[in-house]
């Protein structure tokens, strides 16, 4: 055999190998995948990214037996946003839902049933499907309903402002509503993760025997901050002075608005949704060890946006984003670098961390390649696959956010670049902010003015990378098209 005969032979076995470790197991079947999305929270609020003061020993042993990213970001700075680009794989320059915007008299604007979701994509592939928590891209009887989405199954909250309560008087389990007994404006009985996770459990259990995916977005700790007696108790006294949150309006608007519940006693209801939900993780895990399928299932953990401070909720007394700038709805670091953890016994690494730059619009392509399936064409995702098995991993040319609300936000990463654009709305020319994230990962120091060449280039993709969006306007002149029954 000659040299070149022997190179050939030799890059195609490495090629073939690397496509044999990619997706099936030894029996042929892709992989079950469980994406598991906090709401709002922050980078530091986890002990494996240096959280100090709350515990979470079973996301910090999901981290261990895998790998945790520190250069991951969220695909918006808020709720449903971040849940369209999670699902269609599109940024927020191009996705269709780019802000929240809610219909009355409750839920949000629909998911367009063009948009292909990557619960569409594994489905195709003969997955089971299911959405667990909170889904907030369009109500039962819309188009966007998860059902209409490529899900078989859906138990939780349509409506994210329904989802400020944990103590709510309903969920729906797909297209029926489920009352929670002992829940009113004078009781709280029933709290509402308990009954998702016991809803997510089953669905594991009754599809053991075949891939399925999971997606669970649970609703903790979003505001408003609540957790059972059993939890609350723990954390009493240990996190003084309290911070404390009392709505103004009346209960029925609270109800209708999403208003956020009265609490005395933030510090510690934080700490026991933290637990709550670190629990939740666990179990998780222990229910796919019991039913023997924890080697050939890929579990990836995750938030929609940085930490928030709302309802009671101090982030600054958690320092829970860490060394970043900025919180929800910030285009910052802290509103929009998020953690992510994979684990995937047997196939990722354990004990191992990941600085490849990525975000949440490619996990569609990262889920379809690991099924055996192409992604969209035209989406804005890039697979992870390699970094999470080995393999040569293609690079974003760079990251791109836009926010429509609090007078028009942008912002771009490439490389360490990091450019901000605030006030968008009212000057479309409005000075753009410079930061390099490698000497100033906490954006201290704007350099824009001695670098004029690379906030041109940054003003270029702030123009390139979108497309006109008449219902999310960001700059002056675009005028907004609210859907009909919305505020």
């Amino acid at each position: 055999m000659t040299s070149q005969r022997i190179i050939l032979f030799y890059f195609l076995l490495i090629g073939l190998l690397s496509f044999g470790v990619r997706a099936e197991d030894a029996s042929g079947r892709p992989p079950n995948i469980i994406y598991i999305l906090a709401d709002d929270l922050g980078i530091g609020d986890l002990g494996c990214y240096g959280q100090k003061l709350l515990k979470t020993p079973h996301i910090d042993r999901l981290a261990s037996s895998g790998m945790r990213f520190t250069q991951h970001y969220s695909g918006s700075t808020v709720c449903a946003p971040t849940r369209s680009v999670l699902m269609t794989g599109f940024h927020t320059g191009h996705v269709s839902i780019r802000n929240n915007t809610r219909t009355l008299p409750f839920g949000q604007e629909p998911l367009p049933a063009k948009d292909v979701t990557v619960a569409e994509v594994l489905k195709a592939q003969g997955y089971a499907t299911g959405c667990f928590g909170k889904w907030g891209l369009g109500n039962v009887d819309t188009e966007g309903s998860p059902l209409k989405q490529g899900f078989d199954q859906f138990v939780g909250f349509y409506c994210q402002h329904v989802a400020h309560y944990y103590y709510p008087l309903y969920l729906w389990e797909n297209d029926k509503m489920i009352v929670l007994e002992g829940n009113s404006s004078n009781s709280q009985q029933t709290y509402a993760p308990d009954v998702i996770h016991e809803k997510t459990l089953a669905f594991l259990e009754e599809n053991k025997d075949r891939p399925f995916f999971a997606y669970i977005p649970s609703i903790i700790p979003h505001a408003s901050m609540e957790a059972p007696e059993e939890y609350l108790a723990k954390y009493r006294g240990k996190f003084l002075p309290e911070k404390s949150h009392t709505p103004s309006r009346n209960p029925y608007e609270d109800y209708l608005r999403g208003i956020y519940v009265t609490q005395p006693e933030g510090h510690a209801a934080f700490a026991a949704m933290i637990e709550i939900l670190d629990k939740q993780v666990g179990e998780i895990v222990a229910k796919l060890e019991g039913l023997g399928i924890i080697d050939n299932t890929l579990i990836v953990f995750s938030s929609d946006n940085g930490a928030h401070n709302e309802g009671g909720a101090d982030p600054e007394y958690f320092d829970s984003n860490g060394p970043f700038r900025g919180l929800k709805r910030d285009m910052y670091e802290g509103g929009i670098r998020v953690p992510m953890i994979a684990s995937w016994p047997g196939r990722i690494q354990a004990g191992t961390t990941a600085d490849h730059i990525s975000a949440q619009w490619d996990v569609l392509p990262t889920f379809a390649e690991l099924a055996g399936s192409k992604a969209p064409a035209g989406i804005d995702g890039i697979s992870f696959v390699p970094t999470l098995i080995g393999g040569e991993q293609e690079e974003h040319e760079y990251l791109y956010w836009e926010f429509s609300s609090r007078g028009g936000k942008v912002a771009v990463r490439k490389g360490d670049w990091k450019a901000v654009r605030l006030n968008a709305r009212n000057n479309p020319s409005a000075p753009i902010e410079l930061y390099d994230l490698s000497t100033d990962i906490g954006e201290t120091k704007d350099i824009a003015a001695s670098h004029p060449e690379v906030v041109a280039e940054m003003a270029g993709i702030m123009q390139s990378a979108r497309t006109y969006s008449a219902r999310f306007p960001i700059y002056k002149g675009e005028r907004p098209q609210r859907p009909q029954g919305a505020y």
